[in-house]
Formats: structure tokens, sequence, C-alpha cells
């Protein structure tokens, strides 16, 4: 709720006021005296010579540029003191972050420090407990009379949107930036703008084509409850890159394998990637995943990745997430919507702010020659 500052500011309106027009006053004042007397030196110019034929009647030009200056001086002072920004002052931003031990918990410390590098003092952090109340958060949101929120992880999350309701959580007026998760159903994210952990498909496929200049095919597997929307994206980006995009719909560990084998089946090495996106069914790290990699490594079928820890086990590249970045872009979104006021939610973003891990070992295996790319590498496996 946010409170009446409006008569917090009439007084010093009022005395700006005065202020001005006193200006103004004065200076009317001294203009008619300056135009008295130059009347006065008509009449005695007139007396002493008939052959002036022009006298200027007017008041001094630099009388004119002042009384110009003091009304816009009038102006100024009312646009400033009538702006809402100057009556109501700057709306709070509320950063709601799980309370975690390391190595998360540093990771959404640099995610805060980019949120106030890029908002500043108006910033209020808030780290929440699984067991936070979320009635007592709103309480504290609402003292702070914070108009925005942005909650980091499925914790932050959970604590800002108990049960799936977030106009009912924290009422209206309060609008909610989600930032730090992977995915989610598109149902979860109405209503909500979620930036998810999972790379722009448009960043992955352009450095395909860098690393490996020979793509012409992507394969994919992927649960349609969860990357619907990623696959809609990718899409475009397959086609903006040249690249044609092969998307397998499936929704348990049996179909993935069976999948799978189909594309190692069907692919050409010289040609043909494999994309792992960030998907618990299509890329399940137990069973799934270490199945994969060896039927690529023994195929020499390049494998790229939307997850950092696979690059360690043998995938090509991966695209994982400069947190810092990651946060100016939370708090870019979040002033963004409160000063445009388009509210409403943007469904899921994918994530932009990206840092690039290369497995060497892997590009020399495919024969990759990328000597002349690794000073743009942000990492690279095996660690030197």
């Amino acid at each position: 709720m946010r409170t009446n500052n409006h008569g917090a500011w009439n007084a010093p309106c009022i005395i700006a006021l005065r202020y001005v027009y006193s200006l103004v006053r004065g200076n009317c004042c001294a203009n008619s005296l300056s135009r008295k007397r130059e009347r006065a030196r008509e009449r005695d110019v007139e007396q002493k010579s008939r052959f002036l034929n022009r006298i200027d009647p007017h008041p001094q030009p630099f009388s004119r540029l002042r009384e110009k200056g003091v009304i816009t001086l009038l102006a100024v002072t009312l646009l400033v003191i009538t702006s809402p920004a100057w009556a109501a002052g700057e709306d709070k931003i509320a950063v709601v972050y799980p309370d975690i031990g390391e190595p998360y918990r540093a990771i959404f410390e640099k995610i805060v420090e980019g949120i106030e590098d890029r908002a500043g003092s108006r910033v209020v952090k808030y780290a929440v407990k699984p067991s936070a109340d979320s009635a007592e958060l709103k309480t504290a949101l609402r003292r702070q009379d914070a108009r925005m929120v942005i909650a980091l992880g499925r914790q932050g999350m959970k604590a800002v949107t108990p049960d799936r309701g977030p106009s009912a959580a924290l009422g209206a007026g309060m609008e909610i930036v989600v930032g730090g998760v992977v995915t989610m159903p598109e149902s979860e994210a109405r209503g909500l703008s979620v930036v998810s952990l999972s790379p722009d498909p448009s960043l992955l496929f352009a450095r395909l084509k860098a690393l490996m200049p020979a793509a012409k095919r992507v394969f994919v597997v992927y649960d349609p409850r969860y990357n619907t929307w990623l696959m809609r994206l990718a899409r475009e980006a397959a086609r903006a890159q040249g690249l044609e995009l092969v998307a397998y719909e499936v929704q348990d560990l049996r179909g993935a394998m069976q999948q799978y084998q189909s594309i190692f089946a069907a692919a050409d090495n010289r040609t043909d990637a494999l994309w792992l996106p960030q998907d618990t069914t299509t890329v399940e790290e137990r069973s799934v995943l270490p199945v994969v990699l060896q039927e690529s490594w023994r195929r020499s079928l390049a494998i790229f990745s939307s997850s950092f820890g696979h690059v360690r086990r043998g995938v090509l590249f991966t695209l994982y997430p400069d947190n810092v970045e990651l946060g100016k872009s939370l708090a870019g979104l979040a002033l963004g919507i409160l000063a445009s006021g388009n509210h409403g939610g943007h469904g899921m973003i994918p994530l932009r702010d990206v840092r690039i891990a290369v497995n060497l070992r892997t590009a020399q295996h495919l024969g990759l020659d990328l000597s002349h790319q690794q000073q743009s590498f942000d990492l690279v496996f095996p660690e030197p």
C-alpha cells in the first residue's frame, strides 16, 4: 500500500512558489520603474532636439531577458515539485533470496551484488529459509513500501508466491520478477516475469556455428511440460543460424532413451550435433546422461549443453550464467516495469548474461582446431 505523500511536500511547494513569485514581483516593479525613467528621458530628448526621429520606448534588453529567465525558473520549479518522483520518492525493490550454505550462497550473493549495482539504494534484501512465513514477509514488504519484488531461486519464489498465487501472495500493486530458476511450466510463470537459467538458444547456436562451422543440424530431446517455451525460441534461433532443428517430445526416461538411440543411428558426425537442454526428464543425470555421453564419444558426435556441470564430463561446450550481469539484468527488468507501468508479467525469459566453458579434450577428439578462439573462452577443461 503506497502512502499519501502530498502533505509531506505541500509546505516546500508553497515556499518555492512564494520565493519565485517574489522574484517575479520584484522584477516587474523594477521594470515599471525603468519604464517611468525611460518616458522622462524621452520627454527631455524631445525638448532638446526635434531632429530625433525615433526613440526606443521599450525596456532594456537585459530586463526583458531577466523577466523571461524568471518565468522559466517558475516553470521548472513547478515541474520539479509536482513530479511523482519528488512527491513520492523512489519505489523500493525488495530482493528475496534463499538463506542457504555454500556454494549456492556465493552464487546468489553475486546476483544480489549485480542488482544493487544497477538499482542502488532502492534495494532492500530479505534472506529467507525454506520455512519462511509468507504472511510475515508480506507484512515486512509492505512496511518498506516495496512496489517490486525480485525473487531468486525456487526458495525465494515460493516465499513470495505460496501455493502458486502471486497476486494473492503479495496483493495488488506489487510486481514480481523471478530469477535464478532453471525452468518451470508456463502455467506457473503466468503473471510473472521469470528469467530462466536456461541459456538463450540463439546464443547456443551461434557458438556452435563458431566452434563447428560445418554444423547443419541439431537434435534435441525435451519434455514439453517444461520446455515448450524454450523450443519455440529454439526453432526461430535455428532458422536464423541456417540450422535444422530436429526436436523430439518425450515425458519419461524410457521414451528419452529410445529417441537418443534413434538419433545416434541417424546422425552424421560431420554436420550434426546434439543439444542437451536443462531437462530433468530427458537429461536425467544418473541413468540417461552417462549413456548419452559414452555413445556420443564413441561415435565422435558433438554434444553441447545448457548445464555447466556437463562440460567437465565431456560435452564440447556449455554456456553458464554471469551472475553479476544477471543481477543487473534482473534489476533493469524490474526498473523498466516500474517506469513503464507495463504490468502483468512477461512469462519465461531465457538467460542472455552468459559465459562459455569449453572442453578442449573433446574438441581435439572431434578434430576441431580451436586454438585461434581459445582467448575468448571463459573456462577451459581439462583445467591447465
